[in-house]
């Protein structure tokens, strides 16, 4: 399958390019950037070419792969898929819900494949847990602690001079991680906001604390943040039920294996028509939740003040 790609960021770089150039039943067929130099420099690393416009590069493939700050990545997979090009997204597919809900109904019109590019759930053992959890059902609660220090370290983290991550904080950077093992565990958010299905409270720094409440009875929380200090980093997903406690097995695995895992999701469903799990429609119901998080937060920021006022 040719496939193009587009973004030039140390994501792009480390992971998608490599990845794809490497991949046995993918041919990189070209690159496009925001910055033209750093197209052209990935493209000559991996043997392919640097286009200078989009639409040019979505002529050549049969599929893209976005790794595009996720304002900038709805527009552009619309574009991708009412050409004809089936979607490799990185997550979260966008921060405005209608944004998300575009790019679903283009490849729904265009008939593409997608697959957003969930992390854990392309390592082979994080999706045997989940598949097993689910089919295990009775959860009565799930929690998750996701402590990053992109912004707390020592500097040297590539993804800390990244202005979307500065400004929509660990929410929507590692909030779709959060969701993307809740919600296949414990079934979706009972409905879209308020006390009932999804609630949020701000903590120090980025530090965002998501309680949900599952259609099918179970709640959760999601401790985010990537402003944690240093020695209390970490990632940890737990669930508590009738059978007792589960734990998400931990996992280092190499970013460009699973990224190609991702595309192998990607291959298998352009071939079959067969949606995979996380299609472009499970991004757009993370996208969906992390709003309505947001939401809540926004008007416990804008409450106090506006009592003041009056």
């Amino acid at each position: 399958m040719r496939i193009g790609l587009l973004g030039t960021g140390p994501w792009a770089d480390a992971v998608h390019a490599p990845a794809l150039a490497a991949h046995p039943e993918v041919e990189l067929t070209g690159v496009w950037g925001r910055r033209p130099e750093a197209a052209g420099a990935i493209a000559e690393r991996h043997g392919a070419r640097a286009y200078s416009d989009p639409a040019a590069l979505f002529a050549d493939c049969e599929a893209v792969a976005i790794a595009l700050p996720p304002d900038v990545q709805a527009g552009f997979a619309v574009q991708a898929a009412d050409a004809g090009c089936h979607l490799l997204l990185d997550k979260p597919v966008a921060t405005v819900a209608e944004d998300a809900r575009r790019v679903a109904e283009a490849a729904e019109r265009s008939g593409v494949a997608s697959v957003v590019f969930f992390t854990l759930r392309f390592d082979p053992a994080v999706a045997a847990w989940i598949e097993e959890q689910a089919a295990a059902g009775g959860w009565f609660t799930g929690r998750v602690d996701w402590l990053s220090t992109v912004f707390s370290g020592d500097g040297s983290n590539p993804y800390a001079a990244s202005p979307w991550r500065r400004e929509k904080g660990a929410l929507w950077d590692v909030g779709p991680h959060a969701l993307s093992i809740l919600l296949p565990a414990l079934g979706d958010a009972a409905c879209l906001s308020g006390p009932a299905g999804v609630t949020a409270a701000r903590g120090p720094g980025d530090t965002v604390h998501v309680v949900l409440r599952h259609a099918g009875g179970a709640s959760s929380t999601a401790t985010l943040s990537l402003t944690a200090p240093p020695a209390a980093a970490g990632a940890y997903v737990e669930l508590r039920g009738e059978h007792g406690t589960a734990s998400l097995p931990q996992t280092g695995g190499d970013a460009v294996a699973t990224f190609q895992r991702a595309v192998d999701a990607l291959l298998t469903a352009a071939r079959t028509s067969a949606p995979h799990p996380c299609d472009v429609r499970f991004g757009l119901r993370v996208t969906e939740i992390l709003a309505a998080a947001e939401e809540v937060l926004l008007a416990a920021r804008a409450g106090p003040r506006s009592r003041a006022r009056t």
